[in-house]
C-alpha cells in the first residue's frame, strides 16, 4: 500500500458495516454501477476505500450517503459496525432529505 493509507475493498466494507446482508449482494450493487466513491461512479466491487471517503448508494428505496471512517477487521454486531461509518443523511425517493 503506498501512502500508508489503509484501504478495503468497497463490497467487503458494505457489508462489514451491515448495511448488506450478504457480501454478493454488496458486490451485485457495486458492478450494477449503483454506487459512487467521493461522487465518482464505480462499478468495481474491488474498488480500494478507506477512511474519509464518502459513499453514496441506495438501500431499501432511500440513499444512502455515508462517510467511511475506519475499514473494520470482521463483521461484528451492529454496534462494532456503526463505529465504522458516519450517516450524513439518505435522500428519500423524491430526492428530498429524511430524518435519520
Amino acid at each position: 500500500m503506498s501512502g500508508g493509507r489503509e484501504t478495503i475493498r468497497l463490497d467487503k466494507w458494505l457489508w462489514q458495516a451491515r448495511f448488506f446482508k450478504t457480501r454478493g449482494l454488496a458486490a451485485s450493487l457495486a458492478a450494477a454501477g449503483k454506487c459512487r466513491v467521493n461522487g465518482q461512479r464505480t462499478d468495481k466491487p474491488a474498488r480500494a476505500i478507506g477512511a474519509g471517503d464518502v459513499l453514496t448508494f441506495p438501500q431499501a428505496g432511500n440513499i444512502r450517503v455515508v462517510r467511511v471512517l475506519a475499514c473494520g477487521e470482521r463483521r461484528g454486531p451492529a454496534s462494532e459496525a456503526a463505529a465504522l461509518y458516519e450517516d450524513l443523511g439518505e435522500t428519500g425517493p423524491e430526492g428530498g432529505k429524511t430524518s435519520a
